[in-house]
């Protein structure tokens, strides 16, 4: 589990597709008391940890967490939001975070909100009824507030807003209109319309 507060940003050192994808991210992490098996959230993805050095960890994607990803995510150069994996005790300071993406966001809009962006982005509409104002979203591994949730041109679109320090400390200070997220919606959300749907197959 992770809470969606990113503590490093990594890049992609190198990337090799053999059976699946090895990526090498350079990062500022000691991973002296990272151990082999544990899991690094990589931009809302949950990696595990295959090899590791002194500033480096690999990880291994198969074709499926390719898939799922944003594109660009997972070539050399590319920018990562880290974070390591929630402890007992530790603060959480954003909300319950899996590393497991739902689908992807697409940046449509960028507007500056005093010394805040808002940013507005559109989803398929089958996220849309787990996507609600004032509710929590990750998106890119960053746990973030909904501001307005509407339903448009079979899409849902919302926005929320990125003040300076999580611009500064995440990847969003070079975001882009057109530029897609993984997005994982609340877990509780989640849960809730497996319920509901299971209720109306009955």
């Amino acid at each position: 589990m992770f809470t969606g507060i990113i503590t490093d940003i990594g890049t992609v050192r190198t990337a090799d597709q053999r059976g699946d994808l090895k990526i090498v991210v350079d990062c500022g992490y000691d991973m002296a008391g990272v151990d082999l098996g544990a899991s690094i959230a990589c931009s809302g993805a949950c990696l595990t940890v295959v090899d590791k050095g002194d500033g480096w960890f690999a990880a291994d994607l198969s074709a499926e967490t390719v898939s799922k990803t944003a594109p660009g995510l997972w070539q050399q150069g590319a920018r990562l939001n880290l974070e390591r994996a929630l402890r007992l005790g530790d603060e959480l300071g954003g909300h319950l975070v899996t590393g497991h993406v739902d689908g992807l966001a697409e940046v449509i809009g960028l507007c500056p909100e005093g010394d805040s962006t808002r940013i507005d982005l559109a989803v398929s509409a089958d996220l849309g009824p787990m996507i609600a104002p004032k509710g929590s979203v990750t998106l890119d591994g960053v746990s973030l507030t909904v501001n307005d949730v509407r339903d448009e041109e079979g899409r849902t679109h919302f926005s929320i807003n990125v003040i300076p320090h999580t611009a500064e400390h995440t990847t969003f200070s070079d975001l882009s209109v057109g530029r897609l997220l993984n997005v994982e919606i609340d877990v509780l959300a989640r849960y809730l319309q497996r319920m509901m749907a299971a209720r109306s197959s009955h």
